[in-house]
């Protein structure tokens, strides 16, 4: 997420680092670099000449030329004006209405569908809310009324859908009296989009939201599309009274024009990023968190996160039990790295963690834990209750069972007795030991 301008801010900054003291002229070169990043990263014109403006006139101030530290206070200027841009603490929290009602907008192909069943789990899963429904207001994408449901049967949550008529305002209108009569508390109504803003287009869903009468007002915006996506936004909020923006596709590297510009030009905080194709790459959008990756400061909090929300509790505990035993088998392990995995893939998390944006793990990361679970699942049960009986035949017949070599499983084995090692250290601890594992 957001690489190139990630590089080439690093750049600026490495180019300051260790200055005993800043200059308006090194000051100047720093900031027109930097100017030059964000109009790279297609982050609107007036809106990079602003944020340039306000941190040139924070660095020379006295902050930055009599610090102690000028490259250091150089770069926390910075940060805290990428918060601001962003929209520091102005993202409200969601409407406390029940039934709360979310109107869900934006053009065809930004990925408003699968963000429906994508936001319907989250507020599941993390909001408390019991019983999402969704209602599938597209009558006009081929199978968009199956991908609803098939989503929303994956997620766990109800679809109401109406295949014999074309009006989606009555498909609305009859969804909400249906979700009332069930008593869900949360709806979802999935629009339809279009290549391009169209008076048919604002003119439906803004019959749509007349009838329904939303709490929120979601618009899906693809983050690919740069300042676009924020100029998109801001015809949509002149036609809707937007609550919010949701931007998608940011697990690959997009050019942050549209996180950067998106506050500025339209004023409506964005609430939530997905980032990533599986239904529970989405997350909270978080200014300080978002500016910390951009400027490679990593994003550890919500690394945690997504640990914990992989965790079950029961298991958890049981290996807390364990540890304090001082056992730690290969299933534990097995069960450790497959959490792991759920996470998603290891190049996008090791992307979470300070100075490590610039780390290239590439396919074999993957590879490597793959062939790590091919060389666990070989073994024997007792085997991996007890690894110390694995001797030089049963690594053999593992090896050949794995499609791996020997020396692949003795590489395992010896880094599993490390870890053995430092099990054992913290037994007996006061220390909360699931919580190694992203216990919670």
């Amino acid at each position: 997420m957001f690489e190139s301008i990630t590089d080439k801010l690093s750049q600026v900054f490495r180019t300051l680092r260790g200055t005993h003291r800043l200059s308006e002229k090194n000051i100047a070169d720093a900031l027109g670099e930097i100017r030059t990043a964000l109009l790279s990263a297609d982050v609107n014109f007036t809106v990079a000449n602003n944020f340039i403006q306000r941190t040139r006139d924070r660095c020379l101030g006295q902050e930055v030329l009599q610090s102690v530290t000028p490259d250091q206070q150089f770069i926390k200027i910075v940060y805290d004006e990428l918060v601001t841009l962003l929209g520091k603490c102005e993202a409200p929290t969601l409407n406390t209405a029940r039934p709360l009602k979310i109107l869900i907008v934006g053009l065809h192909g930004s990925g408003k569908t699968t963000t429906v069943a994508k936001l319907a789990r989250f507020l599941k899963n993390r909001e408390g809310f019991n019983s999402p429904l969704a209602v599938a207001c597209d009558v006009y994408r081929p199978a968009a009324i199956d991908q609803l449901e098939q989503l929303s049967q994956q997620v766990g949550i109800t679809c109401y859908t109406d295949r014999n008529t074309k009006d989606a305002v009555k498909i609305a209108r009859d969804g909400l009296h249906n979700a009332q009569e069930s008593g869900n508390d949360v709806i979802l109504f999935d629009t339809a989009g279009r290549l391009q803003i169209d008076q048919d287009l604002i003119h439906e869903v803004q019959q749509i939201e007349k009838a329904v009468q939303p709490q929120e007002v979601f618009l899906v915006a693809d983050g690919a599309l740069g300042q676009e996506a924020a100029n998109v936004a801001q015809k949509f909020h002149e036609a809707l009274p937007l609550t919010g923006i949701i931007l998608t596709k940011l697990d690959g590297d997009t050019r942050a024009g549209a996180a950067l510009s998106m506050k500025g030009i339209t004023g409506i905080a964005i609430r939530y990023i997905g980032t990533g194709e599986k239904l529970d790459a989405f997350e909270i959008f978080h200014s300080e968190r978002i500016a910390q990756r951009i400027l490679g400061m990593g994003d550890v909090v919500s690394l945690v996160e997504k640990a914990q929300e992989q965790v079950d509790e029961t298991k958890a505990k049981e290996l807390e039990k364990k540890l304090k035993k001082g056992k730690f088998d290969m299933n534990d392990f097995l069960s450790q790295l497959q959490s792991i995995k759920n996470m998603g893939p290891l190049e996008s998390l090791i992307k979470h963690l300070p100075g490590m944006h610039q780390l290239n793990l590439g396919p074999e990361a993957n590879t490597r834990v793959q062939r790590t679970e091919a060389i666990i699942y070989s073994m024997t049960p007792k085997e991996r209750a007890n690894p110390g009986i694995i001797d030089g035949s049963r690594r053999l017949r593992i090896a050949h069972g794995s499609g791996t070599s020997v020396q692949d499983v003795n590489a395992l084995l010896k880094s599993f007795k490390q870890m053995q090692t430092v099990m054992k250290k913290v037994k007996g601890s006061k220390v909360n030991l699931a919580s190694l594992f992203g216990g919670r």
